[in-house]
């Protein structure tokens, strides 16, 4: 960023580099105070004495101007940089024929930007994402997730025993599973006693495990320092790789963390559930959004007026704004503040603002950063099962508001349409049932035109079919009566004997010289006949269907 606003203001390149290396590379400043001096103390004998001047004046009131108000805020800190060691050459102009080439003129090195050595503790961290720069230190930074950072919790109690468990994360996005993982270290009272090493399932192997557990073990006897192993994405890695950390934690060389967006019970062995400790990550509440919003916007070293190198101020309503409607994923609401910010930087840069250069972040700025509601929905993860779940039950209590709400959810969701139509069709049977046979036939032709038009066109035919069902009455008669029969087929009551000879088919001769159908009365020739029975012998007397009944709607 120093480069490039020293480019903008007509200096070369070269000089440029050269003003930074000289300054430490990180102030602007002190890098154009450096290029004055220098041109006016110094001058290059290489350089021509009467050189063409520069293609435009450089704004420097402007860049004086927003850089003092920078520098005299009480909360910036000084640079901390030293110089950097490059490789350049002298400035040669090639009108100049008093100057003598270098033998190695051909071989001419390219100047490269400057890289300054950082002084300890201290990173330069201008382009990483605004999400990853203000991640909590210490969990008593952390914001949100009470229920397992309280001071009565499992957590905050073993942080101050220094004694952490193995533990599995488990929460949507953007909800501080990373952030807490990686500020427990910087929280023991003894962290000389822990090593903290981080491996992503997305992007190691079965090698990069071994070598971790390897090494793990090896610390653990030479050091006695236990390894706090953080794995995120746990769940993509396999059976295999899961095992391997079993024996380690549970000979105390490594504290397993791992980040899971997937349910544990289904994507995580069991063994290594049995040795941690699952805790379960909210989304976080908007206050708590809110507040790390006007933290971002107020943190002067790590916040937004080091995204894009001036002050910044954040209107309230945008911040309320954004808080509503980042679905409770602080990385997506901290992201988009910052691209907001962006925003609204070019725009102080355009309108060459000569006072007050303060980037203001409005509402609308916000609005075209997050460009839509963000919604947390995955269509083969756990939330799909959770919003079918909540549809289906919001029909079966003849809330139509609710199952709108929950549908609308789903296709904003991108959810496959045909695969909801299936499921009215089951409710049809399942919920409704006898109670009102034509709601089997609107879903089924729910499901066919929703297969003829698609997307989005039928949205309003699967809101007709979800608002049929949930105002239908309700009878649960069938589903009982084939789960009745099924489990008595299961337990094989009455030996699952065969059919009954007068309920055979006699195709034959010689079937019928056996017995079969004999006996048989046809109901159409004797409609008032009621003394043939239809069940196996050892199951006479059986109710499966319990219809028709009186209070069969509220079944």
């Amino acid at each position: 960023m120093e480069m490039e606003q020293l480019l903008s203001m007509g200096f070369s390149s070269e000089l440029a580099a050269q003003a930074l290396a000289a300054t430490g590379g990180k102030s602007t400043l002190k890098a154009t105070e450096w290029i004055l001096s220098h041109k006016s103390s110094n001058p290059n004998p290489n350089q021509n004495p009467n050189p063409s001047p520069p293609p435009f004046q450089p704004k420097l009131d402007r860049f004086f101007h927003l850089h003092t108000k920078l520098s005299t805020s009480p909360s910036s800190p000084e640079p901390t940089a030293t110089a950097p060691s490059i490789h350049t050459v002298p400035e040669h102009d090639p009108d100049d024929d008093s100057t003598t080439p270098s033998p190695h003129h051909n071989k001419r090195q390219k100047l490269q930007h400057p890289k300054p050595t950082i002084q300890l503790g201290k990173t330069d961290r201008t382009h990483e994402p605004l999400s990853e720069r203000m991640r909590p230190r210490t969990v008593f930074e952390v914001v949100g997730q009470e229920h397992i950072l309280g001071n009565n919790s499992l957590l905050h109690s073993a942080i101050d025993r220094n004694r952490i468990p193995s533990i599995i994360f488990w929460g949507p996005p953007g909800t501080g599973k990373t952030s807490i993982a990686k500020s427990i270290i910087n929280s023991a009272q003894d962290r000389s006693m822990y090593r903290f090493v981080s491996l992503s399932a997305v992007t190691c192997g079965v090698k990069d495990v071994r070598d971790a557990v390897e090494e793990a073990r090896k610390m653990r006897v030479k050091n006695n320092k236990r390894t706090l192993l953080f794995v995120d994405e746990v769940h993509r890695f396999n059976k295999s790789q899961q095992d391997s950390f079993l024996p380690v934690i549970e000979d105390g060389s490594i504290v397993f963390m791992g980040a899971t967006t997937e349910n544990p019970s289904f994507h995580l062995i069991t063994p290594l559930l049995s040795r941690c400790r699952v805790l379960t990550l909210n989304p976080i509440k908007p206050h708590h959004i809110e507040t790390l919003l006007k933290r971002s916007a107020n943190d002067n070293e790590k916040g937004l007026s080091q995204s894009v190198g001036m002050r910044v101020d954040v209107k309230d309503d945008a911040i309320d704004f954004l808080s509503m409607n980042c679905d409770g994923d602080a990385r997506v609401a901290l992201n988009a503040l910052e691209v907001a910010a962006t925003t609204a930087a070019a725009r102080v840069a355009d309108n060459q603002l000569e006072q007050n250069d303060e980037a203001v972040v409005t509402v609308d700025d916000v609005k075209e950063a997050l460009q839509c509601k963000h919604l947390a929905y995955d269509k083969a993860g756990e939330e799909h099962y959770n919003l079918i779940s909540a549809l289906h039950k919001s029909m079966r209590g003849s809330d139509a508001d609710a199952a709108m709400y929950w549908l609308a959810r789903m296709l904003e969701g991108g959810e496959e349409p045909l695969y909801i139509a299936r499921r009215l069709i089951r409710f049809a049977s399942e919920d409704v049932g006898l109670a009102d046979p034509l709601a089997l036939n609107q879903a089924v032709a729910c499901y066919q035109a929703c297969h003829f038009l698609g997307m989005p066109e039928c949205n309003v035919i699967l809101a007709q079919c979800a608002a049929y069902l949930a105002l239908a009455p309700k009878s649960i008669s069938v589903y009982r009566a084939i789960g009745a029969a099924q489990k008595v087929v299961r337990e094989s009551v009455g030996q699952n004997e065969g059919v009954p000879l007068h309920l055979r088919n006699a195709p034959t001769k010689l079937m019928k010289e056996l017995g079969y159908g004999k006996d048989y009365i046809y109901p159409p020739d004797n409609p008032s006949s009621s003394t043939q029975s239809y069940l196996p012998p050892s199951l006479l007397g059986y109710k499966f269907l319990d219809w028709p009944d009186q209070n069969s709607t509220q079944q």
